[in-house]
């Protein structure tokens, strides 16, 4: 049942972030920059953001037991995989999805909206997620957060 929850929450919430919003900025306008061949580049970031959100999610409901929705949150702090490089590498994998985008259609208005993203998931996380998180998993979480940064993944094991 988790797995029909998060195939649900995926396909509304980035589906609509990530592919709808982007897609719509960009489309029937020409391009606003030129990259040239250089644009394709674009393909891997939003491959790369793409697998980064969907291992977070899948980690969410294997080993959390839960979904990235609010409303249906892991039950189990998940800190393996990515999770121990950047605490947040579900959003990394969005913003990277989105700016990939706006390099693929070489858009102004999807870079900025990806800028408008991050932004958000950034206010979210310190004024919804860390707090909650903190009451939920105590000193865990605490330590967590002491060992693995918010947004820079951490590239090599201590």
């Amino acid at each position: 049942m988790v797995y029909l929850k998060l195939l649900l929450f995926t396909v509304l919430v980035p589906g609509t972030v990530a592919v709808y919003v982007p897609w719509r900025l960009a489309s029937g306008r020409p391009a606003d920059f030129d990259l040239g061949p250089l644009r394709y580049l674009g393909l891997l970031l939003m491959a790369v953001g793409a697998a980064f959100y969907f291992r977070c999610a899948f980690d969410f409901a294997g080993k959390g037991k839960g979904t990235p929705a609010p409303i249906d949150a892991p039950k189990f702090l998940v800190t393996s995989n990515l999770y121990q490089m950047v605490r947040n590498p579900m959003y990394v994998g969005v913003i990277t999805l989105v700016v990939g985008e706006g390099v693929m259609y070489q858009s102004f208005p999807v870079l900025r909206y990806a800028a408008l993203v991050w932004l958000a998931f950034h206010l979210f996380v310190l004024l919804y997620e860390e707090p909650t998180l903190r009451d939920k998993f105590g000193a865990d979480y605490e330590e967590y957060c002491r060992r693995v940064p918010r947004w820079i993944p951490k590239l090599r094991r201590r």
